[in-house]
């Protein structure tokens, strides 16, 4: 999608931080935007901040973890703006802490909004992106902890490992239907992602439910927001599939790969596996190697 201007794009989570950020750079490319949050103080000022840089857009109160509420957003939009062509699976939450201590309502709130957030997004939009026959492009929102997976972030990591499942997955799929799928993986930057239980709805243990992710000095010296944005823009237009905020953390993912490449030169050694007929696997066939 080299041309966005006079499209639009959906965007959850879209009142604060990455969310706010992709709409400026989207809005100053020539774009329209919806922003959706559960947040609805955040959401009236995120909106009026983007009218008064003259970017069109509009607000809809929005809770990812119910997928009614993101189709009811999804009818709004469309009422509003017409067509969307950019979706923004964005909205997330974090919480983690020692392994013998994360509540249970932790991992649910975590993978209803982190996860199946994403899942509702592209389940409610995907119709509408392929009716309408222009092409288009989704961002899914994961982490570098979709990439590795530092102790003590288990439920945060997991769903971020899940979303860049999801779309290495959809990428291939959607592929024909000239609609693109990125997987946007920052690192720390400068959110509220350590504040996000001021969200926490009462059926997840509320807003007064303790919460153990990262420590507050790590996001608040995160990058700025409005380069992951523009980040974004890029991506799009590029129709790129892994959206990398932190080149410097390459190295990290190299020795994790490392890692992963010592286990098959195990498996190579194995005795148990010696002289095992094994099928070949169809990577590229299954739209993995692209």
């Amino acid at each position: 999608m080299q041309d966005v201007s006079g499209k639009t794009a959906f965007i959850t989570g879209g009142a604060s931080g990455i969310g706010l950020a992709m709409a400026r750079a989207f809005g100053a490319a020539g774009m329209s935007v919806m922003l959706a949050d559960i947040e609805e103080m955040a959401l009236a000022e995120a909106v009026k901040s983007l009218e008064e840089r003259q970017i069109q857009a509009a607000g809809v109160l929005c809770d990812v973890a119910h997928r009614a509420a993101l189709q009811a957003a999804a009818g709004k939009t469309i009422e509003t703006f017409g067509k969307v062509h950019v979706l923004c699976n964005n909205a997330g939450v974090g919480a983690g802490g020692p392994i013998d201590q994360v509540a249970a309502a932790d991992w649910d709130w975590v993978m209803q909004v982190n996860l199946m957030g994403v899942v509702y997004g592209m389940e409610t939009f995907l119709p509408h992106l392929r009716a309408h026959g222009e092409g288009g492009y989704v961002v899914n929102t994961a982490s570098m902890a979709g990439m590795l997976s530092p102790p003590g972030m288990e439920p945060y990591n997991a769903s971020k490992f899940a979303v860049v499942a999801l779309s290495e997955g959809w990428a291939g799929q959607l592929a024909p239907d000239n609609i693109g799928v990125g997987v946007l993986c920052p690192g720390f930057v400068k959110t509220n992602i350590d504040r996000s239980r001021r969200n926490r709805p009462d059926e997840f243990g509320g807003p007064d439910a303790p919460e153990n992710l990262v420590a507050s000095e790590f996001v608040q010296n995160g990058i700025d927001p409005d380069r992951v944005g523009l980040r974004v823009l890029e991506a799009i237009r590029n129709n790129e599939r892994y959206i990398f905020t932190h080149p410097g953390m390459r190295g990290a993912v190299q020795e994790r790969f490392a890692r992963i490449m010592t286990g098959f030169d195990q498996a190579d050694a194995s005795p148990a596996l010696q002289g095992l007929d094994e099928p070949v696997f169809p990577v590229q066939g299954m739209g993995l190697g692209t």
